[in-house]
């Protein structure tokens, strides 16, 4: 018997079957689409260069480039300067979640999935889930390298981790933005002009690069109320030892906020997508 026959035998069991397989649960559906979208990155490797090649580009360059004009010493800007850095490149990699649904979106697999009897976020959150785990990487590849380069940060290990986690929880956040939106542009190039537009004014205009007392009076009461530069400000003050509970409770309303108004925006149009 050839393998076409067992798979042929294989096949006439399972329609034969008088009982439906179990409809999978909403955590079993979310990882297997979370698997789906490591697979991707297995087969395209490229995908991981804007968490591997872009924090050391940004890194090296702004130490570098602005340390010695800035503060005088690339060692004493670097401390300063690393967590803005970590935030800002973070921040910029949270729109490829929408980029690589929009890709679903014309190629018709969107549709695939709105067919299938699975909790209907799967899709949505799996991918989500595994960029939470590209945001690590990208983090721990800057703070590998900040080490490397001198850094030091004064609240140590623990400094780090909670700094990291504070900013897992923006960035997943900020994730549902460019989910929303794409489910709305008609294009993949659209939709990457738009969360450019955004991401750059917010991540330029903050704290990422300097301390906000340094700056104009008008400057400065604009880049203080901007989200980002309470993000920057709260990882800073992890890792250095100065964060206040007011920074926190900001930024984690901040982050439900976000939550709270694109993550049922998002589903409503994902259901009514058409």
């Amino acid at each position: 018997m050839t393998n076409k026959d067992e798979q042929a035998i294989d096949l006439q069991k399972v329609l034969n079957l008088s009982e439906h397989p179990k409809r999978p649960s909403a955590i079993t559906a979310s990882l297997t689409f979370g698997w789906r979208a490591l697979l991707k990155i297995k087969y395209v490797p490229e995908q991981l260069f804007d968490v591997t090649a872009f924090p050391i580009i940004f890194l090296l360059m702004f130490t570098y480039l602005f340390g010695g004009a800035i503060s005088g010493s690339t060692g004493e800007y670097l401390n300063f300067v690393l967590p803005g850095i970590l935030v800002m490149t973070v921040s910029m990699i949270t729109m490829y979640t929408g980029l690589d649904l929009n890709k679903d979106i014309e190629k018709g697999i969107f549709d695939r999935f709105k067919t299938l009897p699975i909790w209907r976020p799967a899709a949505l959150v799996g991918a989500l889930l595994v960029d939470m785990l590209r945001y690590t990487v990208a983090s721990t590849i800057m703070i590998s390298l900040g080490y490397i380069l001198g850094f030091r940060p004064e609240a140590g290990i623990t400094g780090i981790i909670l700094g990291i986690l504070i900013l897992l929880l923006f960035s997943f956040s900020l994730s549902w933005i460019w989910t929303f939106l794409s489910l709305i542009v008609r294009s993949e190039k659209a939709l990457m002009g738009i969360s450019m537009m955004i991401l750059f004014p917010l991540t330029f205009l903050s704290s990422v690069f300097v301390d906000t007392a340094t700056m104009p009076g008008w400057l400065q009461k604009l880049v203080d109320i901007n989200p980002i530069t309470y993000v920057v400000d709260t990882v800073r003050g992890f890792i250095h030892g100065t964060v206040t509970s007011d920074l926190i409770l900001v930024v984690s309303l901040i982050s439900l906020g976000l939550i709270v108004i694109f993550a049922p925006l998002t589903m409503y149009f994902y259901r009514n997508h058409s």
